[in-house]
C-alpha cells in the first residue's frame, strides 16, 4: 500500500465513518478504473479506448449522442454494444464489498448516487432499490423516437461488435411497442429524448431516505469536476449536515475543514481506510 496517504487524514476519514448513522456512496467514472473499466478523460483517453473513432476524429460527445443513433446506427451501437459487453464481463473490485460491510454497521444502511451507467453496484450485490443512477443505465433500453415512456431491460440483447471498426455486426434492438430503433436509456450529449422516469423514481427514494438520517457520511469516489453531477450531490448532503470523504487522485480538495480528501484511486483509498477500521 502506498505511503503517500496521510495517516492523519486516514484516521479522520475512519472517524467520520464510525460516527455516521448512514453511508452515502457517491461514485463517478473513477470508481470503475480499478475494475479495469476505461475512464474517458477527454478525447485522448476516449480515443485510446476506441482507436477506430480516434482515426475518424469522432469525439466522445459525438459518439455518445442520440444524433449518432439516427445518422450512423451501426457506429452508435458499435460503441454502446462494446460497452454493454464490457460491463457484463467485468467483475467489480473488492472496494465495493468494503463499502457494503461498512454500511452494514450503520443504523440506516446505505444509498448509492452514481453517474456511472455500468451497473457495477448491482453486480456487486447492492440493492437495486438503493441505487440512483442519475444518467441512466446501459442495461436498460428505450425507443429512439421515443414513441412513449417505456423502459425495458436489455438482457435479451447480445450485441456482436467489430471492435476494430467499432461497428455493430448483429441486428440492432428495436422498440417492442412501435418497431422503431431502440437506444440505451442513458442521458447522452444533446439529448432531448431521454426517458427519465426510472431515474426520477430512484431520486425520489433517495430523497425520502435522506430525510430520515441524521449523520450521513458521503464517501465520494472518482468523481471529477469536468461533469460535476456527483460533486453537486455531495455538496447537497453536506448542506444537510453530512460529512464528506472524497477519494480522487487528481482533485481531492474538500469544501470544509471538517471533511477529508484523499489523493488516491478508489480501491487504494478504501483499502487504506479499511486498515483504520
Amino acid at each position: 500500500m502506498t505511503t503517500s496517504l496521510s495517516s492523519t487524514q486516514l484516521d479522520r476519514a475512519a472517524g467520520l465513518i464510525r460516527q455516521a448513522d448512514a453511508l452515502v456512496v457517491a461514485a463517478g467514472a473513477g470508481m470503475g478504473v480499478d475494475s479495469g473499466l476505461p475512464d474517458f478523460r477527454g478525447n485522448e483517453g476516449f480515443w485510446r479506448a476506441y482507436p477506430a473513432l480516434g482515426a475518424a476524429g469522432i469525439a466522445f460527445t459525438t459518439a455518445a449522442s442520440p444524433a449518432t443513433f439516427k445518422e450512423n446506427l451501426s457506429l452508435a451501437w458499435g460503441f454502446y454494444g462494446h460497452r454493454l459487453n464490457l460491463y457484463r464481463d467485468t467483475a467489480p473490485h473488492e472496494g465495493f464489498q468494503l463499502l457494503k460491510s461498512w454500511a452494514g454497521r450503520m443504523p440506516h444502511g446505505y444509498q448509492v448516487f452514481t453517474s456511472n451507467v455500468d451497473g457495477q453496484f448491482q453486480k456487486a450485490g447492492f440493492d437495486a432499490d438503493r441505487i440512483y443512477e442519475c444518467h441512466g443505465s446501459i442495461h436498460h433500453l428505450q425507443c429512439l423516437e421515443p414513441c412513449g415512456d417505456a423502459i425495458w431491460e436489455a438482457r435479451d440483447f447480445a450485441p456482436d461488435v467489430n471492435e476494430r471498426a467499432c461497428e455493430l455486426t448483429s441486428e440492432a434492438p428495436r422498440c417492442p411497442h412501435c418497431g422503431g430503433m431502440a437506444r440505451p436509456n442513458i442521458l447522452m450529449f444533446g439529448d432531448w429524448g431521454w426517458i427519465e422516469q426510472r431515474s426520477e423514481r430512484q431520486a425520489a427514494r433517495l430523497a425520502r431516505w435522506l430525510e430520515k438520517v441524521e449523520r450521513p457520511v458521503v464517501i465520494e469516489l472518482g468523481a471529477g469536476t469536468a461533469i460535476p453531477s456527483v460533486r453537486h450531490f455531495s455538496q447537497e448532503v453536506i448542506r444537510r449536515g453530512g460529512r464528506l470523504v472524497r477519494i480522487n487522485p487528481r482533485e481531492p480538495e474538500v469544501p470544509t475543514p471538517l471533511d477529508v480528501g484523499l489523493a488516491s484511486g478508489a480501491l487504494e483509498g478504501l483499502l487504506a481506510i479499511a486498515v483504520r477500521l
